[in-house]
């Protein structure tokens, strides 16, 4: 396994660090994602359509890193990071941010093979050389048995559309 950036090839798949240029995989990834998971097909491009920009200038200037898995030239599986800005917390007593992973998203052809469980612990190798030691995440149901497995735990948060 060669080590890249906390990323390290897997299962026979080149790993890379996403940038500007994986705007459109990412995008397409997370709309699959939440397609899959019964998303609204409209309302789905609708927040792609938001979500490109947004994207594109954190991609940019950095604030949006993860990684991405190769087959050939083929991104096959991704994932998503944030630094994000959080008060110092029961979970975190002394540091004021704490991760956010997102976008996680592995192609159908290629699930069932441990690339999610890696691209996971690529995520917390960047995350604590990035000084990080408390991250959280949004799963889906299909995805909360994966996080489960490696040692992540539900949390008290709860939601709310404010209209």
């Amino acid at each position: 396994m060669i080590e890249l950036q906390g990323c390290t090839a897997f299962s026979g798949l080149e790993c890379r660090p996403v940038g500007p240029s994986d705007a459109e995989m990412i995008c397409a990834h997370r709309q699959d994602m939440f397609l899959e998971a019964g998303g609204d097909p409209e309302q789905l491009r609708v927040m792609t359509q938001h979500f490109r920009p947004w994207l594109k200038e954190r991609l940019g200037d950095g604030r949006y890193y993860g990684f991405k898995l190769l087959d050939g030239d083929q991104p096959v599986a991704a994932i998503g990071l944030m630094s994000i800005d959080w008060p110092p917390h029961p979970s975190h007593p002394t540091l004021d941010k704490r991760g956010y992973v997102l976008n996680v998203y592995v192609q159908p052809a290629y699930r069932r093979r441990g690339l999610a469980s890696a691209l996971m612990q690529a995520a917390d190798a960047e995350f604590a050389r990035r000084g990080i030691s408390f991250a959280v995440l949004h799963a889906t149901e299909t995805g909360k048995p994966v996080y489960e497995q490696i040692g992540w735990a539900g949390t008290s948060e709860m939601a709310k559309a404010i209209t």
